[in-house]
């Protein structure tokens, strides 16, 4: 600011509204980041009770999570656009008021069908919340601030993680795990109801039409490949499962061959041209398809080969996301100083000697060593994340934030979907396959002999994911270096 713009009043009294408001703009991205970031976690921590009230099978309560992914993937570019089109904090409000309604209608459910089909109303929520979020900095925060902007929303992933958690423990055992559900309504009102009050549209509104092949391509493709992998994973190969492995493949392929002539692909591969913005997408990817199944397989490991309970095993977790939460603006701020290259590949090194650590896991290993790597992962993640992020937005296109967010989003959330069928698969090939679906529920524990096969397994899966992340580090090192805007 100029020594004239300090003395001039009405500069300063718009200067200072205008920090003002980029601060309640992030509070109210912060919020939608929080709660699905809570949903998340209180989740898992509910399937093994919501099975036994529901009567539904393994199988099912399974698809309660990956419905919801499943609707992130195939949205978040369309609903992104819809952001560009009808404007980003309409239908970021939109999703807030989406997700409240579906984590209600959850609440209600009265079979695990049911619920499987709720989560799909909340994903959609989700999705609208997600793909707009990231567009809403983009438009409020001046670039020199963005990778600070995006460091503080980690905090708020990392405190609705733990807040799932801690509720989720309380609520299960105590209260009735409707609620886990039902809590996410006072903070949906809230939620909403601030982002009516403060948000406002800054970017232009621009007609983007919609690719609902490329949509059924993506969407059809993706439930057939995890069908299939959730069957085998349950029952073992049979013609059927390989049918629908290779038809989903196949549609996969032929959404790449469509998006290449598409008028308005949902998937832009015009913005791959861009070595920064391409190398920055690819790595979320590849990050999130080795580092999403890590959880799970810890968790699964501490309640199958431990004996700990869901709540006990994931309290373990906490220190990472508490320490992640702390680093993150300032892992931001550095993006913001010096570009994202290096903080983000600092971070995805920081996450393969994490899963090097779980390597080191024995049925007799102190709990000692999973804290341990649970905070340099949180760290990892901590320093992964805004960099990349700010990375993307930073190079989008300008008048296509939304688009490029809803890129990033979408192949995070393939990656994450995929990720969680291989956890499964992983530990269905160390040990019998319904006795790992019950070991993820929470709802068994394994003989000696068998949690010494699971965890040969696990260390198999936690070397698969070193390798991927280590490919998105590779990724992250050669994108080049950034060329920020100072405004």
């Amino acid at each position: 600011m100029t020594a004239q713009a300090q003395g001039d009043p009405d500069q300063r009294n718009a200067a200072d509204a205008e920090r003002r408001y980029r601060s309640l703009a992030l509070v109210v991205v912060l919020t939608g980041v929080m709660i699905t970031a809570v949903d998340t976690t209180i989740v898992v921590l509910g399937l093994p009770v919501m099975m036994q009230r529901l009567h539904s099978d393994m199988v099912g309560m399974v698809w309660v999570i990956m419905a919801y992914l499943l609707v992130l993937t195939m949205t978040s570019t369309q609903l992104g656009r819809f952001g560009d089109m009808f404007g980003r904090v309409r239908m970021y409000n939109l999703g807030f008021a989406v997700f409240t309604l579906g984590s209600v209608l959850c609440g209600l459910a009265g079979s695990g069908g049911q619920l499987v089909a709720f989560r799909v109303v909340q994903g959609i929520g989700g999705a609208l919340v997600s793909a707009n979020s990231g567009a809403i900095i983009a438009d409020t925060v001046p670039p020199r601030e963005r990778g600070r902007a995006y460091g503080l929303t980690s905090i708020g992933w990392n405190v609705g993680a733990v807040l799932g958690i801690l509720l989720g423990g309380v609520i299960i055992t105590f209260v009735n795990w409707r609620y886990i559900f039902f809590i996410n309504l006072p903070i949906g009102l809230a939620g909403l109801g601030l982002g009516w009050r403060v948000l406002r549209e800054r970017s232009p509104r621009q007609r983007r039409p919609l690719d609902l092949p490329g949509v059924g391509l993506l969407g059809g493709g993706l439930l057939l490949v995890l069908l299939a992998l959730t069957r085998t994973t349950g029952a073992g190969w049979d013609l059927g499962t390989l049918l629908r492995l290779l038809v989903g493949l196949g549609l996969l392929g032929g959404l790449v061959l469509w998006e290449r002539k598409a008028r308005a692909p949902l998937l832009d591969l015009g913005l791959f041209r861009h070595r920064v913005l391409s190398a920055s997408v690819l790595a979320a990817l590849l990050q999130s398809m080795g580092s999403y199944a890590v959880m799970f397989l810890i968790i699964m490991y501490l309640q199958g080969v431990r004996g700990m309970s869901p709540f006990a095993a994931s309290l373990l977790l906490v220190p990472g996301y508490v320490l992640g939460g702390l680093v993150g603006p300032w892992a931001g701020r550095l993006a913001d100083h010096m570009g994202a290259r290096v903080p983000a590949t600092v971070g995805l090194g920081l996450q393969v000697a994490a899963f090097f650590m779980y390597t080191g896991l024995t049925p007799e290993s102190p709990l000692a060593l999973v804290v341990a790597a649970s905070v340099v992962n949180g760290v990892g993640n901590a320093f992964f994340f805004p960099s990349n992020n700010s990375a993307v937005m930073a190079n989008a296109p300008q008048g296509a934030y939304g688009v490029a967010s809803g890129l990033l989003r979408t192949l995070s959330n393939v990656g994450m979907v995929c990720s969680f069928a291989l956890a499964l698969l992983a530990a269905s090939s160390a040990i019998p396959r319904s006795m790992a679906f019950a070991i993820f529920l929470g709802v068994s524990r394994l003989t000696p002999v068998l949690g010494a096969a699971f965890v040969g397994g696990l260390h198999e899966a936690l070397r698969l994911a070193m390798g991927l992340v280590a490919c998105a580090a590779v990724l992250s090192i050669l994108r080049g270096r950034e060329e920020r805007a100072q405004h």
